[in-house]
């Protein structure tokens, strides 16, 4: 049993940015389910948004949000987290984070444009952001003496006082699996947050690492804390279609920079389908290419910005230049093949602008946390912006209040499960369950579709369910489990939601309803 002040689930930037403003005041444990380096933050490529410039303004940024959300912006919580960009990008240029400068600029550093951006306003490290933000904040989180990182943890559920039967409800820790010893540790803490990430694992094709499982938004759930827009699954457009290239994404500011979309004959189609052409938002691109794949019975289609100087290509985009050479292609002659792949989660756990959720000493923070800021859709570049500011505004809740003593728990009882027989049947489910979403609650739906998906989910749950009380628990197991009730919070929202509307795309329902509404569901 360990017993720590703050238990930080999850250690992408919503996590580690959360640890480091508690941990001068405060013990943290910051659980890991592989590697500190293995979530999602670290594969961002494109940059973070914020307004850095007097040409552009929070109006504009706000504008910008509420047009790619479709209407579905919660327009306080997004005008709070838009006007501490700043602020919070001023700590991790203070924290040491390398982003790309430039001398001419008045802020210093080089600001490219995305999809759905009015302005240039994406601070970056050349397109390898993430990668660059989480490498500088892990080292000084192992620096830091008070906080103790625990990798190779998987989180099985939290425990909370109404399962020690008490009449409020509260959480007070968790248990979790070690991957390495197959023992269950039970961590106890007087505030618990989940920072775990996405759940693009839930379908066959996603540009997510295989940690992004739901299991915050699973997890949560089942505590008792509602999730709001499941249904909106962000789709991004250009996933690196190669036999070899598991999960590679081509940035959108590929696009930004004058990459074009073109069929395999050379003919350049978003202007077919929108106005604003490869800047229009990612449901917008992502459908028209999906559409195109589907009149043409193609297997990609080509993002080529060919055009460009080699040195530029070089310079802007390294890490993809470098990737598509091993894999043979040279992207200053010839298009990169492309596919749409599930890439971001923007409905969640309802949290407040503290990162509260409904469960008393229990936040959220990241992609798996439901702010309002996203609405139907995300814009480029808010998702690691949103990660700093309900971390740093977390972090002063927390520092905030006084702790309550935490009761005894009892330790994970395994005395009446066996080990499984047969494992084979976690991998069947597994690949059923993804091919299901794939096919069914993809970039297009219909009622129909949706209903089937349905039904094999519930098959697969009681399937699941059985499963998990019958034998000792394993990481596959796990990450099932909360995929499958993940997969099936996504199902009901999209069933609830009568319109077509951002990255939910009904053929029964094409038209946009007069108001906008989120989809909450409540345990």
């Amino acid at each position: 049993m360990h017993k720590t002040d703050v238990l930080i689930i999850g250690s992408g930037l919503a996590g580690q940015a959360l640890a480091l403003r508690l941990a001068d005041r405060l013990k943290v444990t910051l659980v890991t389910k592989k590697a500190l380096l293995d979530g999602a933050s670290s594969w961002a490529q494109g940059g973070i948004a914020a307004v850095l410039t007097d040409e552009d303004s929070i109006d504009a940024h706000l504008q910008d949000t509420q047009i790619a959300g479709g209407g579905l912006c919660d327009p306080h919580a997004t005008r709070y987290i838009l006007e501490h960009a700043r602020r919070n990008i001023e700590w991790l240029i203070a924290q040491g984070v390398p982003f790309t400068p430039d001398a001419g600029h008045p802020f210093g550093f080089h600001l490219t444009r995305e999809g759905g951006h009015s302005h240039r306003r994406i601070i970056h490290a050349a397109d390898a952001t993430g990668a660059a933000v989480q490498q500088t904040l892990v080292e000084k989180v192992r620096q830091h003496p008070n906080i103790t990182v625990l990798e190779n943890r998987v989180a099985i559920d939290l425990i909370t006082s109404r399962k020690l039967g008490h009449s409020e409800q509260r959480a007070l820790g968790t248990y979790i699996l070690n991957t390495e010893t197959d023992h269950v540790e039970t961590l106890l803490a007087s505030y618990t947050v989940l920072a775990t990430g996405g759940a693009g694992k839930v379908y066959l094709y996603t540009t997510n690492p295989d940690t992004a499982t739901g299991d915050g938004i699973a997890m949560g759930w089942r505590a008792g804390c509602r999730v709001a827009n499941m249904e909106f699954i962000q789709f991004h457009p250009t996933c690196l279609y190669h036999p070899e290239a598991k999960s590679f994404l081509i940035t959108e500011a590929v696009r930004g920079e004058g990459g074009i979309l073109r069929l395999p004959d050379g003919h350049r189609f978003m202007p077919d389908h929108d106005p604003r052409a490869e800047l229009a938002p990612r449901d917008t691109v992502a459908r028209s290419i999906d559409f195109e794949m589907k009149r043409h019975g193609l297997d990609c289609v080509y993002l080529d910005i060919s055009h460009k100087p080699r040195d530029f290509l070089r310079d802007h985009f390294p890490t993809i230049y470098a990737r598509c050479l091993e894999l043979g292609i040279d992207i200053s002659r010839q298009g990169i093949p492309v596919v749409p792949a599930a890439h971001y989660t923007c409905g969640g756990l309802m949290v407040d602008l503290q990162g509260r959720t409904d469960v008393a000493n229990l936040y959220a923070a990241g992609e798996v946390a439901y702010t309002g800021l996203h609405g139907a859709n995300r814009l480029a570049s808010n998702s690691l912006l949103e990660c700093l500011v309900i971390a740093e505004s977390a972090a002063e809740d927390i520092l905030s209040r006084q702790a309550e003593p935490l009761p005894s728990v009892p330790d994970w009882d395994e005395s009446r499960v066996t080990d499984a027989d047969e494992e084979v049947v976690i991998a069947h489910n597994w690949n059923e369950l993804r091919h299901a979403m794939w096919d069914y609650v993809g970039i297009v739906r219909t009622t129909k579709r949706l209903q089937r998906a349905q039904h094999r989910i519930q098959l697969l749950t009681q399937e699941i369910n059985e499963f998990y009380r019958n034998f000792r628990v394993s990481n596959d197991l796990i990450e099932l489990r909360n995929l499958v009730l993940t997969a099936d919070l996504i199902i009901q929202s999209a069933l609830r939601r009568h319109e077509s509307r951002g990255l939910h795309f009904s053929r029964d329902y094409p038209d946009l309803l007069p108001k906008a509404v989120p989809t909450v569901l409540v345990p």
